[in-house]
């Protein structure tokens, strides 16, 4: 079984977010966080999707490998939302979470997750797609909900597992946990295709 293959490997997460710590524990792995500091930028001809994997793979681009034993694996993962073709950014503060709800409010948008798995001898970077209906939010629904949850470190302003995915949200069509910050089905599937 997989988990039994994994156990010849040290396994890092680059991310410091809480919620792809807790998926990935939950999917049964041991491993280390190892936080990046990377700019979150990339050239504005990429189509999201591929905005969403760059980033995933920026994660890693300033790892020095030679750092490592060669039975290290990591594993990175980045999430965008999108209204449109528009990427909505994390919000820089309240006033900015404000205009990013009240844009999704009452309309379907994507969330797309890029991941990189990567050894001394593998690398694979894929994306996975789901997508988000709001119902139509209140003024004063979307200032509880930033007032009491602080959403500023989340990409679209809001996290799904949160009270305002318990009253807001119509429909997911695809991954919840995809919408949470980490596609788990697929990781499992890439890990997979480890030697």
């Amino acid at each position: 079984m997989l988990i039994d293959n994994l156990k010849k490997y040290r396994i890092h997460l680059a991310s410091k977010s809480p919620r792809r710590n807790e998926l990935l524990r939950g999917m049964g792995f041991d491993f280390e966080v190892m936080p990046t500091n990377v700019p979150e930028i990339h050239p504005d001809d990429l189509a999201p999707a591929q905005v969403a994997e760059y980033l995933s793979q920026l994660k890693l681009s300033t790892i020095d490998f030679s750092r490592f034993p060669a039975n290290t694996l990591f594993i990175a993962c980045d999430t965008i939302v999108v209204l449109g073709d528009k990427i909505l950014e994390k919000p820089r503060d309240k006033e900015d979470a404000l205009r990013i709800l009240q844009e999704l409010s009452g309309k379907e948008h994507t969330v797309i997750s890029g991941l990189t798995v990567m050894t001394a001898t593998h690398k694979e970077t894929r994306h996975q797609e789901t997508k988000v209906k709001f119902r139509s939010l209140t003024d004063e629904e979307i200032e509880y909900y930033i007032v009491h949850y602080q959403p500023f470190d989340k990409a679209g302003a809001y996290g799904v597992q949160e009270w305002i995915g318990y009253v807001g949200i119509e429909y997911i069509d695809g991954s919840f946990y995809n919408v949470m910050g980490l596609p788990t089905q697929m990781l499992w599937q890439m890990l997979e295709k480890l030697p």
